[in-house]
């Protein structure tokens, strides 16, 4: 056994549990574990701006590898409370982040102390486990089981919140005896199995929803393989885009009423069968129930067994990490395809590819001011397959997730439940760090981006750089086009004349020059002619001076992205069909075999 503080415990058991990066900012009530975070080593410090830069920081991190657990640090008070978004986000999408807050001393934390708050309270409801530790000797135990609480199950964040006293008080502690506690994961039957593949058999147009379940459990190889043994097409929501590759021939398009595809929803309309598995049947996707679930089956695998009939009460429903679930499909489909007993579905597939060669959005303009449409398609060609998109919320998003196109899993990181404006920017740097050697580029609206604007100069003072794609229109767009329901357009728009940056127009900020001055380089065009050179420029700069680089690329102020308020089959399309040769999106792939 060996004495130390409890501070220099907490470090010892998260380099134990895994932890290599720390995201945070310290402060008087933290700052025993930052000294213990010090004199350890072995875990590397990001300094952030913001505290819920922080957050979301550790939220990119986590996402970017299997197995990361993302670790975000803040002291008492108001740290906490800034880092809820955070907390909140990592929830809503089943992403394991740790978060450590300093508090008061024990005895003073019912007296109104300076930034004494009841933190744990605050952030119970968007966290697997929030706690004040109030006896030194609880440290270890509690840190053991935060970390069981985050991979078991659905995973999710946790807060631990420790008083100063309880930090720098000594304990007896034996690092390296120390072993984190057995993951809990519940696993299908092979006789569950059974029942939902029979019941697969037996339709004839099914299809298979993929969820970020599927990329949490690292099970994309094997939902692909499942996918290509039975012949079922898959719709990927838009936490679970990448496990099977955009140009798949058994990718059928996304679903829903605004991160959807077309074809996609025309595909989903025709189907008799869904097997959902890892989905939680988010309203985005869904749409109106009626319209979503007539005429057809549901199977609905899930992680959390009180997942299963939330939203909708499915005909079949197992409590099942994905990956173990996929695990007996495959083996099942390969039994029943050396049997011979696997239903042909070619025609089936090949009727959900045409409508994806017919129901393309148009996305070449070449007019000035440049469409939003004409950004994605040029994004497509400058960006490729490797990847790692990084997105939040609004119109931007929607028209990206339309648009774009991901070949990999965690290869589009993206905020799905909460959608915080602001989460961006330190998200791509939380991606970033945790892969340093593969392309990020993040997409924001002008809102978006200036929400958490200062986390530039985190990647200015680390050297982490990636290439931000901002579609600058001066307007709240999604909102903006919401207000259309109730014919305003009020409190949206976010013009004026900058009085230093006239040739700007009513686009009002001057994003280049306040990068700048965060240290980063950004780059403005105008011309849609000029994208693919900004976007080769970028490139070339990030890699060269190891920063952000900006590519601000000036919209026409209204730009109406199709989607329906109300049901997947009443998607409001704006433009007319993609008839131009060579602006499809993405050639798919033959299947062989």
């Amino acid at each position: 056994m060996a004495r130390m503080t409890a501070a220099r415990a907490a470090v010892e058991i998260l380099k134990r549990e895994g932890v290599s990066r720390a995201f945070g900012v310290p402060g008087a009530a933290i700052n025993p574990f930052y000294a213990a975070l010090k004199a350890s080593g072995g875990i590397q410090h990001t300094l952030a701006r913001h505290v819920e830069g922080a957050s979301h920081m550790a939220e990119g991190y986590t996402r970017t590898h299997p197995g990361n657990i993302g670790v975000c640090v803040g002291t008492s008070g108001p740290a906490g409370t800034d880092m809820i978004t955070g907390l909140y986000s990592a929830s809503g999408d089943s992403i394991p982040i740790l978060c450590i807050t300093g508090q008061a001393p024990t005895a003073r934390l019912h007296k109104e102390d300076f930034q004494a708050v009841d933190i744990a309270a605050i952030a119970g409801p968007v966290t697997k486990m929030a706690v004040t530790v109030l006896e030194p000797a609880q440290v270890p135990g509690v840190l053991q089981q935060a970390f069981h609480l985050m991979r078991s199950g659905r995973p999710g964040p946790v807060l631990v919140d420790l008083p100063l006293d309880v930090q720098l008080a000594e304990i007896e502690f034996d690092p390296e005896t120390y072993e984190p506690l057995p993951v809990y994961k519940p696993a299908a039957t092979r006789a569950q199995a059974a029942k939902a593949l029979a019941m697969l058999q037996a339709s004839e147009r099914p299809l298979i929803v993929a969820g970020g379940g599927v990329i949490n459990a690292d099970a994309a190889d094997l939902l692909t393989e499942f996918a290509e043994l039975t012949g079922v097409p898959v719709v990927p929501t838009l936490m679970g885009w990448g496990t099977l590759p955009d140009d798949h021939p058994l990718n059928a398009g996304m679903v829903g009423l605004q991160t959807s595809h077309r074809y996609g929803n025309a595909t989903f309309l025709e189907s008799d069968f869904v097997l959902g598995i890892g989905n939680r049947w988010a309203n985005r996707h869904t749409g109106g129930l009626d319209v979503y679930t007539e005429g057809r089956t549901f199977v609905h695998v899930d992680i959390e067994p009180t997942q299963i009939g939330r939203v909708f009460a499915p005909d079949y429903g197992i409590a099942s990490d994905a990956r173990a679930a996929l695990e007996l499909f495959v083996e099942l489909a390969r039994e029943q395809r050396d049997a011979g007993t696997l239903p042909d579905r070619s025609a089936w597939a090949e009727s959900a590819q045409e409508r994806r060669a017919t129901l393309q959005r148009r996305t070449h303009f070449d007019s000035i001011p440049i469409k939003p449409q004409r950004v994605y398609e040029e994004m497509n060609r400058a960006f490729g397959p490797e990847t790692r998109y990084v997105s939040t919320i609004g119109l931007s998003q929607i028209a990206g997730a339309q648009m774009l196109h991901v070949y990999r899993p965690r290869h589009w990181i993206n905020c799905g439940q909460a959608g915080p404006l602001g989460w961006t920017v330190p998200a791509a740097l939380g991606v970033a760090v945790a892969d340093p050697t593969t392309p990020v580029v993040a997409l924001s609206g002008d809102y978006d981006f200036q929400f958490m604007i200062e986390e530039l100069a985190v990647g200015a003072q680390h050297r982490i750089p990636y290439v931000h794609v901002l579609v600058n229109n001066a307007y709240l767009g999604l909102i903006r086009q919401a207000q259309r329901n109730f014919d305003i357009d009020f409190q949206v728009n976010l013009e004026f004349e900058n009085i230093n940056a006239p040739e700007l127009g009513v686009y009002g900020v001057d994003h280049v020059k306040v990068a700048e001055g965060l240290g980063c380089k950004a780059l403005r065009v105008t011309d849609p002619a000029d994208l693919a050179g900004a976007f080769a420029e970028a490139r070339k700069l990030a890699e060269e001076f190891r920063v952000p680089v900006v590519v601000e690329a000036v919209l026409e102020r209204v730009t109406n992205i199709a989607m329906s308020g109300s049901d997947i089959d009443k998607v409001n399309e704006f433009e007319e069909l993609a008839t131009e040769p060579g602006h499809a999106p993405t050639a798919v792939r033959t299947l062989k075999g």
